[in-house]
């Protein structure tokens, strides 16, 4: 299984390279495409992945808070709702940046 995952990560890293094997007439320019397309591939999975752990675990301890003080449940709601907005800024924010490094001319 260990080997196996090696050499899926190998060939992804490695097909940039061998696509781009034959030098480009700007001189080389022709790898940060490749590589953008990586790093937002990557940058965007880790950020959906981890806000999506942040809202389950935000959302969790919202209702425990309620479950606990039923008095206060409209300000804890509301401080729930406040929190998961930012946590979903975040995952917008990192997609901004995706866009912007797939579609950049190089």
């Amino acid at each position: 299984m260990r080997r196996t995952m090696m050499f899926a990560l190998m060939a992804v890293f490695a097909m940039p390279g061998i696509a781009l094997a034959a030098e480009a007439a700007g001189g080389g320019e022709g790898w940060i495409k490749p590589f953008a397309a990586i790093a937002a591939g990557i940058g965007f999975g880790l950020a959906a992945g981890l806000c999506g752990l942040g809202q389950g675990r935000a959302a969790g301890s919202a209702v425990d808070a309620m479950a606990r003080q039923p008095g206060n449940t409209n300000r804890i709601q509301t401080a729930m709702i406040l929190g998961l907005a930012f946590i979903e800024s975040l995952v917008l924010f990192v997609f901004v940046i995706a866009v912007i490094l797939l579609f950049v001319k190089s």
